[in-house]
């Protein structure tokens, strides 16, 4: 490959963890030279930020609708025209739009186990961000190439926000926590375990379904006066680095990336031992670790970091060496490089 190599991403996810770590790998694909074009659902949030990077095809791709063929045809006319080198579809509905284009790897970036290989079948390899993901899907039946290759964190300088711009004391013991309001971000663990706390505030950053009934449980357990609820942000890095941890309850997370923020932000961790932090998160080296749905556990490794300004310390130094080690820009932008250029092993 002589020229830059070319890449259609095709991206129907909407707001999260997962489409900041796809604008994060973007940008660290033009900083590489890398062409890039993009089909993406309208009127998304971040579409700014990938806007200089490639021209942008806009679709909801609902498989039952009519504008789902004028998506097909028009993927595959980029196709011709531009002759991609590899195509990146992100997760399995985006996968099933992935045009029968012989010149091109066909990949699908999975930062979650799928149930089923069926929109895969136009696929040469798939990448998951963990072992576990790619292991499901050879359990499933996948016998072609599985890739690993992870995030990174994005590369922002923390600025930590100013406390009272949510009302709440300098002096006071601040627990972070961040995510999509839904069940399986354990987000309610987190509020469950800050009431037990003396003192100590709780920042809660996102959005989602269950918002009232977070909303309710902080004031069945009364700490609504202590609970902040900041909504999504653009850079949840900069609230990370106001908090004096991080609590990160997940009952099913499969890589993490709030995690890769608070180590970038040197702010230390206590998480659940869900399948991404399973992997990456060594207990007692890089932060505080308890069983899934374990109050007591939570309760007890935040209290910890409470009393032992010492131990906060360490576990604040220890997070972004382990992000060097695992997860830097680098490292996975050469693996994506290196399978857009077909060595895809197996």
């Amino acid at each position: 490959m002589t020229r830059p190599p070319r890449v259609l991403h095709i991206h129907f996810g909407k707001e999260g963890g997962a489409e900041r770590f796809f604008v994060n790998l973007a940008k660290a694909f033009d900083r590489r030279g890398v062409e890039q074009r993009f089909a993406i659902r309208p009127n998304r949030s971040w579409e700014g930020e990938i806007a200089p990077l490639g021209p942008i095809i806009r679709d909801n791709y609902r498989y039952l609708s009519l504008s789902r063929f004028w998506l097909e045809r028009k993927l595959r006319q980029t196709c011709r025209t531009w002759q991609p080198d590899a195509i990146l579809a992100w997760m399995p509905r985006a996968a099933r739009a992935i045009p029968d284009w012989p010149d091109a790897v066909k990949m699908t970036r999975l930062g979650d186990f799928p149930q089923h290989l069926n929109h895969f079948r136009r696929c040469d390899a798939l990448v998951g961000n963990t072992p576990d993901i790619i292991t499901h899907c050879q359990g499933l039946g996948w016998d072609k190439p599985g890739l690993v290759i992870s995030n990174f964190a994005r590369p922002v300088a923390p600025r930590p926000v100013d406390r009272a711009a949510h009302d709440t004391p300098a002096d006071a013991f601040l627990i972070a926590a961040a995510g999509r309001f839904v069940n399986r971000k354990g987000l309610d663990l987190a509020i469950r375990a800050t009431a037990r706390i003396d003192g100590a505030y709780l920042w809660l950053i996102g959005d989602g379904k269950e918002r009232p009934a977070l909303e309710a449980l902080t004031a069945e357990q009364g700490i609504t006066d202590r609970t902040r609820f900041i909504g999504w942000v653009d850079e949840p890095i900069h609230h990370l680095a106001a908090a004096d941890t991080l609590a990160f309850p997940s009952r099913h997370e499969p890589l993490g990336n709030v995690i890769l923020d608070a180590w970038q932000a040197r702010v230390p961790v206590v998480c659940t031992r869900s399948e991404g932090p399973g992997w990456f998160f060594r207990d007692g080296t890089d932060g505080i670790m308890v069983e899934i749905d374990d109050l007591n556990g939570m309760t007890a490794g935040l209290q910890r970091l409470v009393d032992d300004p010492a131990l906060r310390a360490r576990y604040a130094a220890a997070g972004p060496a382990r992000l060097a080690e695992m997860f830097s820009e680098d490292a996975v932008v050469d693996a994506y490089l290196a399978a857009f250029r077909g060595e895809l092993g197996r």
